[in-house]
């Protein structure tokens, strides 16, 4: 029998799914819970969130993992989506539906500022990219269009950092949510020319300053009868989703980096210097941590399972059938090749192009529905590539996310990444994560060897490796050629 007193709950507030898992002193996983959420979408590319939805998740998540502990846990551990736009009053009531960081509505805005240099100063100060989904261009946004909205709000913050200010009644929230695109990663101060270049400056009184690292926050009344837990427990707000993913799945040592294959693609690689040169593509973000002189420079991409579900939908198949399909068509599709942009919002990383858009090529009445899944996996697989090689992975790899319960699709990665990939027994890397801050901030840290010893390893197949290295240079040249027509302007390979 496992010991359970002084279990952490780790809650992930997932875009789609909100999950809540308790963790013993030796990282095993006592109980799971989840609660999907709904993502509200409307016309001219708007995805929005309720508040009050979500928050419902987490009480209905954390109610049922408490109550098959023998007693209350030792503390709550947030974590959850970064980005988008979750504007609040002083109460942390909503004062508008939440805006999502899949939200395209200013794409325009993004462009826009592609175009006239905006986006490539904000990353000389910061070295964060853009995307429409990012603080930036909804806070421009709404300034144009809804200024009142605005005007009511006295927190323009991010997902964590809502729930928590409801359940402790402090607004704090983690460097790294507050990143993209404003937040200079080595003082972690927010750099004033950036909301400048953004026009954005009248608002820089809605953002929340960041917390020290190992802040901890404590339950209030109200999130104690919300959550049915005792007023006064410890918790921590953070960092979000791909961060706790990082340090959940054991990305520990500079040159590691994390491959996430979820409804989007995020890579991440850990680097002891966050004062790179920030004269190349002007994308992704470095990461604060709570570690003192590490960060993670981040390439979170748009596309993902969410891609790969859309196109088994469009041959008539669902997730069961992709084993079975990935081994009908061997490596390469039979010269069947695609680009995987499929969301309505383009792409954010290794490049930023909000008109990015999907596509197949080379395909006959001799192909079948095996090759075309084929070939967005293998898409989707480049993809990953290109991130990785952008943020410098040179050690180990992990991956960690839904997508990685397919074999066959791991051993594509492998093989177009060139390199064993490890992937983590224990579920719920994130929640896991956030647990791993919390017993730090709590100062017990956790024992990282028992914690992160327990993997599969994925081995590439050596006969592959020259077809998926031709593979590669094509996608790269093929991206390149593309971006000239959403972008109107030329890119590099």
């Amino acid at each position: 029998m496992r010991e359970t007193a002084g279990a952490i709950i780790g809650v992930d507030v997932g875009t789609s799914v909100t999950k809540a898992v308790a963790f013993d002193r030796d990282g095993h996983t006592l109980h799971i819970a989840s609660r999907p959420s709904a993502l509200l979408r409307a016309p001219g590319g708007i995805v929005e969130q309720d508040l009050e939805d979500v928050l419902g998740s987490v009480a209905s998540v954390v109610r049922e993992v408490a109550t098959a502990l023998p007693g209350p846990p030792a503390a709550l551990a947030l974590t959850g989506q970064g980005d988008g736009l979750w504007l609040r009053d002083a109460e942390g009531r909503a004062v508008r539906r939440m805006i999502s960081w899949m939200d395209g509505r200013a794409a325009g805005l993004v462009t826009g500022w592609q175009r006239d240099g905006t986006v490539r100063e904000i990353f000389r100060h910061t070295g964060s990219g853009m995307f429409p989904g990012c603080h930036a261009p909804l806070l421009a946004w709404l300034a144009a269009h809804e200024p009142d909205t605005l005007r009511r709000a006295a927190v323009a913050g991010y997902c964590v950092d809502a729930i928590a200010q409801r359940l402790t009644g402090t607004v704090s929230v983690d460097a790294s949510d507050a990143t993209l695109p404003f937040l200079d990663p080595v003082t972690r101060t927010y750099s004033p020319a950036a909301l400048a270049a953004c026009g954005v400056s009248d608002w820089a009184h809605l953002l929340p300053e960041p917390a020290a690292p190992h802040t901890v926050l404590v339950l209030d009344a109200q999130g104690a009868a919300l959550l049915g837990l005792p007023e006064g427990l410890p918790v921590t707000s953070g960092p979000y989703d791909l961060p706790a993913c990082a340090i959940g799945s054991g990305v520990r040592q500079a040159g590691d980096g994390l491959l996430t294959v979820g409804t989007t693609l995020a890579c991440q690689v850990l680097t002891d210097r966050a004062d790179g040169p920030r004269d190349g593509e002007p994308a992704g973000m470095w990461l604060c941590t709570p570690r003192s002189g590490h960060w993670l420079r981040a390439l979170p991409a748009m596309v993902g399972t969410a891609g790969i579900d859309w196109v088994l939908g469009l041959v008539g198949a669902s997730t069961g059938d992709l084993e079975t399909l990935l081994e009908r068509s061997p490596a390469g599709a039979r010269g069947v090749t695609a680009l995987p942009f499929l969301s309505e919002a383009g792409e954010r990383a290794p490049f930023v192009s909000p008109g990015a858009r999907a596509s197949f090529e080379g395909m006959s009445l001799g192909h079948d529905r095996a090759d075309v899944v084929r070939a967005m996996c293998e898409a989707v697989g480049y993809a990953a590539r290109h991130c990785l090689e952008a943020a410098g992975l040179s050690r180990t790899l992990i991956a960690c996310g839904g997508g990685t319960r397919s074999a066959g699709w791991m051993k594509t990665f492998a093989g177009i990444l060139g390199r064993p990939v490890r992937v983590p027994l224990e579920p719920e890397v994130g929640a896991r994560g956030a647990a791993v801050v919390a017993r730090a901030a709590l100062g017990d840290p956790v024992d990282e060897e028992q914690w992160y010893a327990r993997y599969r390893l994925v081995e590439p197949d050596e006969r592959e490796r020259d077809g998926y290295e031709r593979g590669y240079a094509d996608y790269r040249e093929r991206v390149a050629a593309a971006r000239t027509r959403w972008d109107g302007q030329p890119a590099a390979v």
